[in-house]
Order: structure tokens, then C-alpha cells, then sequence
């Protein structure tokens, strides 16, 4: 058999690293050793790897990651932080996400919040999932946007479609009813469907007040704090020195 048409014959069904790493073995005599269930064997993997890395590449553009670099490996656990191996383990195994639970990360400012939740989100889209993060400020925004070009069913269909959402901030300002009425619906879409990330300065037994009205801050708090996973941060604010981590 040519060479050549067989080269375009996997080109037309776009195997394109494979047909580097083929014409690679063709250059390199230390491949003629190896078997051919070997060698084929070496072609999958590069195919596969490529195809695993540009997943990724457009799972990670589209979640948008306010630290993109962010990552479990790049977390440190300085007994100050409060902040165990053990659970950043139980995490990395994914079972929240496919148990569609939801993960709360508190502290003050500068303790790395948003690193770790950014983390968690890369973890996932490792793992085959997408992620979405948002800042709850700019999320309002957002959907107030939405309303006025009346296309609210589909950003939020949109946040009930992605497998983890990140919501970062959460408690920052004073809530409007609309507010509160618009996150009860992204919550209530993601309940037992969908994994979520929420990062705040508020330790969850305060978020009920901060909710306000009583019967929104009820339907919430039910279905977020319920056998969710939370991390506490502790410690002084990581800003002021250069470790892995900078974010808030």
C-alpha cells in the first residue's frame, strides 16, 4: 500500500496526530523493533492525547476561570490555613461532581477562596466535565441584561447545563428581591442535577439572615447547605507574601 493515499485518507478523518506521529516512526529507525501492535499502539496514544489536550483547552476557555493557572496540585496546606490533605483528597476524586453536591469555600479575604474553587473547577473539566464560573456581583448583572433582552430562559439554561458552576463572591453586597428571587432559580434548577461551587466571606450559619426574606432564604439554604462539603480558610491574607496561591 502507498503511503501517501493512506496518509490522506487519515488526514480526511481528521487524525492528524496520529499522521505526525506515523510519518515521526517513518524518520525514526528505532521504531522498525517494535511490534506493530506496539507501535500502533504508541499512534492511538498521541491521537488520543491530543484530542484529551484540545478538550480541555475548550472545556477551561469556556468556563472562563478567574485564575486559569489554578490547579489541586498548586494547592499548600500551612497549618494556619486550617485547611486539610484529606478533604482536598475526597474532592480530587470527583465524587461531588458526580454526586451533584455542592462545595462551600469561607474565609476572609485573601485566604485563597477563589484559588481553590478555581481548582476544583479545573479538576473537573480534567475529568471530562464543564464548569462555568461566575462572580454573583457581575452574575446579577448579567442577568438583568438577560431580562431587558429577553433572553433569561437561556443564560439560565445555560447555568442549569453546566455539570459544575463556580459562584464566586456570594454575599458580597446587599440583595435585592429580584436578587434573591433570580438565584433561587439557578439553585433550584442545579439541585440534585448539577454540582456548584460557592465561595464567600459569610460562613454559611450567617447566609440565611443575610437572604432576608425568609421563605427565599429557606428554599436556599435547604438546598445548598444540606451534606455539602465546606472548606474554611483561616489565616492571614495570602496577598502579602508570594506563595502558590494569589487570589482571594
Amino acid at each position: 500500500m502507498l503511503k501517501q493515499p493512506t496518509v490522506e485518507k487519515l488526514l480526511k478523518l481528521r487524525l492528524n496526530a496520529f499522521v505526525a506521529a506515523y510519518e515521526e516512526q517513518g524518520r525514526d529507525p528505532t521504531f522498525i523493533t517494535m511490534s506493530f501492535d506496539d507501535r500502533l499502539g504508541l499512534l492511538v496514544d498521541a491521537e488520543f492525547d491530543a484530542r484529551e489536550t484540545k478538550r480541555l483547552d475548550t472545556a477551561l476557555r469556556e468556563a472562563k476561570l478567574r485564575i486559569s493557572s489554578a490547579c489541586l496540585e498548586g494547592i499548600d496546606f500551612p497549618p494556619s490555613r486550617g485547611l486539610e490533605k484529606a478533604v482536598i483528597k475526597r474532592l480530587a476524586t470527583g465524587a461531588w461532581v458526580r454526586d451533584h453536591q455542592a462545595v462551600l469555600v469561607t474565609g476572609a479575604t485573601g485566604t485563597g477562596k477563589s484559588y481553590i474553587a478555581c481548582s476544583l473547577a479545573h479538576d473537573a473539566c480534567r475529568k471530562g466535565y464543564r464548569a462555568l464560573y461566575r462572580r454573583v456581583p457581575r452574575l446579577f448583572e448579567e442577568l438583568r441584561l438577560a431580562k431587558a433582552e429577553g433572553v433569561m430562559h437561556k443564560l439560565l439554561a445555560r447555568f442549569a447545563r453546566a455539570d459544575v458552576l463556580v459562584l464566586d463572591d456570594f454575599a458580597m453586597a446587599p440583595m435585592t428581591d429580584t436578587e434573591r428571587r433570580d438565584l433561587l432559580e439557578i439553585v433550584e434548577d442545579r439541585h440534585g442535577q448539577r454540582a456548584t461551587i460557592i465561595t464567600s466571606q459569610l460562613p454559611p450559619e450567617k447566609w440565611h439572615d443575610y437572604l432576608g426574606d425568609p421563605t427565599v432564604a429557606d428554599a436556599i439554604c435547604d438546598r445548598l447547605l444540606h451534606h455539602a462539603p465546606r472548606l474554611s480558610l483561616k489565616g492571614p491574607s495570602r496577598r502579602k507574601s508570594p506563595p502558590q496561591e494569589a487570589d482571594s
